[in-house]
């Protein structure tokens, strides 16, 4: 069965997010601990084992926002051609602060992300200390990791938010029940009605 376009952007948001969490999982567990300080004259160098980390991380860091500007577009894509207004749209309170919680997460996973990367990436490339009792740690241990979950979390987010736009579009275009309410009554079932009674008299 072929998915809609909502369907294959909801995939497309998971399917990133997803890759950055795997991105940010691999990096944590393959960071070393810390590197093996090489005594020199008044110095010592920092040797780490040659590892993913900054790479994985920078990959994390690259993919995770296309799952964030997905579900942002998604919110506001217009399906089947059809427009509703962003005012409209957040009338639907739950829409609205999922809405708010999936910004935020976004900004807050790839943040984490970034800096995790950096760090690791700055305290490698500053590898000589004159400091002769450093203990040549790396980045931060659980930055990757939280940076991963956080993302992961985001794009659940944004998913649950599509299935709200959803919800808020019907609403407004009232789509959910084209025959109306229980007890409407058109104009035409009063027109026959009254024809019906002027036949009696």
């Amino acid at each position: 069965m072929a998915l809609g376009r909502g369907g294959q952007l909801a995939l497309a948001i998971f399917a990133f997010g997803a890759l950055a969490f795997v991105f940010g999982v691999v990096a944590e567990n393959k960071k070393p601990a810390a590197g093996i300080p090489v005594q020199g004259k008044g110095f010592v160098t920092c040797r780490y084992p040659s590892d993913p980390t900054i790479a994985l991380g920078s990959l994390g860091a690259i993919v995770f926002p296309f799952s964030a500007v997905l579900g942002w577009f998604a919110v506001f894509y217009n399906y089947n051609g059809v427009s509703v207004p962003r005012s409209a749209l957040f009338k639907n309170t739950a829409l609205f602060w999922f809405f708010i919680i999936s910004v935020g997460l976004s900004i807050i996973g790839e943040i984490m992300m970034i800096w995790a990367t950096a760090s690791e990436g700055f305290i490698r490339s500053k590898n000589v200390h004159h400091d002769l009792d450093t203990d040549c740690a790396t980045a931060k241990t659980g930055l990757f990791g939280g940076a991963a979950f956080v993302a992961l979390d985001a794009a659940l987010m944004w998913l649950i938010c599509i299935m709200l736009t959803q919800n808020a579009r019907e609403d407004f275009l009232d789509v959910s029940d084209p025959k109306g309410d229980y007890g409407q009554v058109t104009t035409s079932d009063i027109d026959a009605i009254s024809a019906a009674r002027r036949n009696d008299v």
